[in-house]
């Protein structure tokens, strides 16, 4: 019994090239998936792994052992889809919204019908998000949430929102220096309350008339918060993205959106000693009726083992 388990954490392991993916796939913690690792080795008498701070690779005897493990990974996939196809449970009807979800989530439908063959997914991306079960979609991928007592949800990833411009936008306009500076600029950022419809994101300058929520910067202890006026709203974070990219104001997005820029110095980050307080939230939504279903769970897992390496870097 143990070594089934523990050989299902090798096979993982062996997949992802990642103790934290594994995880993730898996449903337990990282250290979890450390022990079964090292219980195995131990039952085995030999090394299988070589683990360094930037890699995972495998040693000849780990290399022996790896398709065993994948054969009994195999042979517990099939018995799901077998029992699960007697019970319709090949069947997903997704639905995200058209901001985050669409950039994270669709990319990855080719590559989880390409590993689970026979599953029949239907992918609508929908500008408003149901507040309640219903009974023409499975699971629901959208930032923040929905709370209703008939739904569930599980947590996909926070990750953090940077303030960035380009260096162009930040040498015409200048540079703040602290966050009442950004009173001067024209900003680039998602308000709150996306959850039952697209994240909108308003472009915030001074004299606007409307107002948007506050934006809260913390530094150490210390937090402020902010009001800005939005000019322009629009539901699309990519399209942020682009207007950022073309020196039109200051954005806060994810850093996962940034990283290249920042990286190719195409980018600059904004007052990088202050964070934004309320990271965006990636969520998971499906009826709480169908909290036990096998094909959920398993998109969960393939989104959990593929979106972890993209939210943290």
């Amino acid at each position: 019994m143990w070594l089934a388990s523990e050989m299902a954490a090798f096979a993982h392991v062996c997949e992802f090239k990642s103790f934290t993916a594994a995880g993730r796939a898996l449903g337990v913690p990282k250290v979890a998936v450390s022990r079964a690792i090292v219980s195995l080795e131990r039952q085995l008498g030999t090394r299988l792994l070589i683990r360094t701070t930037r890699r995972v690779s495998l040693t000849p005897a780990g290399e022996l052992l790896r398709p065993h493990c994948q054969r009994l990974l195999a042979e517990v996939e099939a018995v799901r889809s077998r029992f699960g196809a007697e019970h319709g449970a090949r069947r997903l009807r997704l639905i995200i919204d058209p901001g985050y979800g669409r950039l994270l989530v669709t990319p990855l439908v080719p590559r989880f019908l390409e590993r689970y063959e026979g599953v029949e997914l239907t992918v609508a991306v929908v500008d408003a998000l149901p507040t309640g079960p219903g009974v023409d979609w499975d699971l629901l991928i959208c930032s923040g949430g929905c709370e209703h007592p008939g739904l569930a949800q599980t947590s996909l990833g926070r990750p953090p929102l940077l303030l960035c411009a380009t260096p162009a936008y930040l040498a015409r306009h200048g540079r703040p220096r602290n966050p009442a500076d950004l009173a001067s600029h024209t900003v680039l950022r998602p308000c709150a309350g996306a959850a039952r419809s697209a994240p909108i994101m308003p472009l915030a300058t001074p004299g606007a008339a409307v107002q948007s929520s506050p934006l809260r910067l913390r530094r150490d202890t210390e937090e402020q918060q902010l009001r800005l006026r939005p000019a322009l709203q629009v539901d699309d974070p990519g399209l942020v993205h682009s207007s950022m990219a073309a020196s039109l104001g200051i954005a806060v997005l994810p850093e996962f959106l940034c990283r290249q820029g920042l990286a190719m110095r195409k980018l600059e980050r904004v007052l990088p000693q202050w964070s934004v307080a309320e990271p965006l939230e990636l969520t998971a939504v499906y009826a709480k009726e169908h909290e036990g279903s096998a094909m959920i769970r398993q998109f969960l897992e393939f989104l959990l083992a593929n979106m972890v390496p993209v939210l943290s870097g």
